[in-house]
């Protein structure tokens, strides 16, 4: 029936069509209240990842800091030790 060139220029006419349909539903002002909706809940989603991400730094810091104030003790016992055997010898 349709010749090989009868489909191609069917399939194009038939891809502008949805095209054009598609572009005007993009473009509907619906269309633009969903999108501003998303966004508005990405940012709100990309607010509350900043801060968890803020405390747990924060956590971090605090447990370096104790770690670190652990090792200086650790090490001022063990060289109070050694300066004890030292004197004892």
């Amino acid at each position: 029936m349709f010749g090989f060139g009868m489909k191609k220029l069917v399939a194009f006419a038939g891809g502008v069509l949805f095209g054009t349909a598609g572009m005007k539903i993009l473009a509907s002002r619906d269309a633009k209240k969903v999108y501003t909706e998303a966004t508005a809940a990405v940012l709100r989603a990309k607010d509350c990842v900043m801060e968890t991400a803020d405390r747990v730094r924060e956590n971090a810091d605090d447990i370096l800091a104790d770690a670190k104030e652990i090792n200086e003790k650790r090490a001022a016992e063990a060289e109070a030790e050694i300066e004890d055997e030292a004197e004892a010898e």
